[in-house]
């Protein structure tokens, strides 16, 4: 066993950009990953939608779009499998590599021409080696700082421009494959990317690393893993009696299906902070941090259900609401879906400096938090000027996507790199990975949410839609600035 102190100082403390160099590997580990990802996902919505001759499904838009609202909760929500093999069987380090391989899989069987089946087989194992690696790979980020290290929310901004360098080349290369070739070739090119990234995260992590991701936090016992093995035989068990009563009876249906992930994505959270709080590991100090952590969970809640619709809805809008013709030149649809992580290329080195800069003196998490919903709420609110102008029927400049991209991407710099940083900091010690998982599980439960109103765009104006929702987020983000001085006091010392 390895305790915090002992992973520290055993990792070289600069070498990449004057942080750790064990950065490098995590870095390019994700950049890989999330090309492979965002790949899938910038033409994973067209490929469902469009008709059989144009080599997609031929699903209708608003099924699609809440398969894919409930697909990115599914993925989010395995972070609590993750979680909990990281910090009881395997370590953090173990986790990430397992979870790349079934990855690598998943796409592998998404460029196989195995229509709707080969799509659910390929969800179900990029769903489970997303939960291994999402949020393992981030724990092990924040292994290699110490708890008063200054760096720290630098080098999580690093990090986290390492992923969206990968995830903004993936549309121009999947995604153009995907729609001028064939939407199973481009998946195909997912797959070769999550290879890459298993070669690199392979070859480096034992001379980068040191003993960052090794330890297991909450080793289980020989009664232990008899117990877990048992519950989990039973739950699959009750899982498939309980989908085969609702198929005999013509009940199982998209709706309902839904219905169970959007309850789950509330639920799951919910137990999981009463769990850790009442749990005899977790001492006084630990669980105000956790009661000062539930506002800011709701926060990001609200800001992901606004962010990932871009992959859904403003997906969905740049195809068929925007004029893609430039001049001569004519952009595709799944381009759009590069914009977010172009943003975050420009702007997070900017972020990483000021919060160097600023010091002690940079605004506190709460505050920070507030302001990206103030930004999350007026990317959707500026939506309402195009319905406006358009009368919701003719093309719109692409321009309008852009400042709406442009406008969630301030927030998201000031919620997602702080607010990873921030859950290292929070979390009680007997639940780390797990308490990573929690995080990821803000955006697991605003896609749940996300699941049940994408199906109100079809139904409400785009008026209706973007100024409700960007109203409510503007609301929410005064409601946490009011409340800034208690939760502060409650975090006990973290910043």
């Amino acid at each position: 066993m390895h305790n915090k102190s002992e992973i520290v100082k055993s990792v070289p403390q600069k070498g990449f950009f004057g942080h750790p160099k064990g950065l490098f590997t995590l870095f390019f580990t994700e950049f890989w990953e999330r090309f492979s990802y965002y790949g899938m996902r910038a033409i994973l919505i067209f490929y469902m939608y469009y008709e059989l001759h144009e080599g997609g499904l031929g699903l209708d838009r608003g099924t699609a779009n809440s398969i894919m609202a409930i697909y990115g909760s599914l993925v989010y929500m395995s972070g609590v499998i993750g979680g909990w093999f990281a910090d009881r069987l395997w370590g953090t380090r173990r986790a990430v590599f397992y979870g790349g391989i079934l990855i690598m899989i998943g796409h592998i069987v998404l460029a196989l021409p195995l229509g709707f089946t080969g799509l659910l087989i390929s969800m179900l194992f990029i769903i489970i080696g997303t939960g291994f690696l999402k949020s393992n790979v981030s724990t092990i980020v924040g292994d290699m700082y110490a708890e008063n290290d200054n760096r720290r929310d630098s080098g999580f901004s690093i990090f986290y421009m390492g992923i969206n360098m990968g995830a903004f080349i993936a549309p121009f290369i999947v995604g153009t494959i995907g729609e001028d070739i064939s939407f199973h070739l481009g998946f195909g090119v997912a797959a070769i990317g999550m290879l890459i990234g298993l070669i690199v995260y392979y070859v480096t992590q034992k001379n980068n690393l040191g003993l960052a991701g090794l330890d297991i936090p909450n080793p289980m016992n020989k009664e232990e893993k008899k117990k877990a093995i048992r519950n989990f035989v039973l739950g699959i068990f009750a899982i498939l009696v309980v989908g085969l009563i609702l198929y005999t009876t013509d009940n199982l249906t998209m709706a309902l299906f839904s219905l169970l992930i959007t309850t789950l994505g509330v639920l799951i959270p919910t137990i999981f902070f009463v769990v850790m709080y009442r749990s005899p590991k977790t001492n006084k100090e630990e669980k105000s941090r956790l009661l000062a952590y539930i506002p800011l969970f709701i926060a990001a809640v609200m800001f992901w259900a606004i962010q990932e619709q871009g992959a859904t809805i403003l997906a969905t809008y740049a195809d068929t609401r925007t004029d893609l013709s430039v001049g001569s030149f004519e952009l595709k649809a799944s381009w759009f879906q590069s914009l977010n992580p172009l943003f975050i290329i420009m702007f997070a080195p900017i972020f990483a400096w000021m919060w160097l800069r600023l010091g002690e003196k940079q605004p506190s998490t709460p505050k920070k938090f507030a302001i990206s919903l103030f930004f999350a709420g007026a990317s959707f609110l500026v939506m309402i000027i195009p319905a406006k102008m358009s009368g919701g029927t003719e093309l719109v400049s692409p321009w309008w996507l852009v400042l709406s991209f442009f406008l969630v991407v301030v927030g998201e710099l000031l919620l997602s790199p702080v607010g990873l940083s921030a859950t290292t900091k929070l979390a009680p010690a007997a639940f780390a990975a797990q308490t990573m998982s929690l995080w990821f599980l803000t955006s697991a439960a605003a896609q749940a949410i996300n699941a049940q109103l994408v199906r109100l765009y079809e139904a409400v104006s785009e008026i209706t839609y973007f100024g409700s929702l960007g109203i409510m987020s503007i609301v929410l983000g005064v409601i946490l600035l009011l409340l800034t001085p208690i939760i502060s006091k409650a975090m006990r010392g973290v910043n």
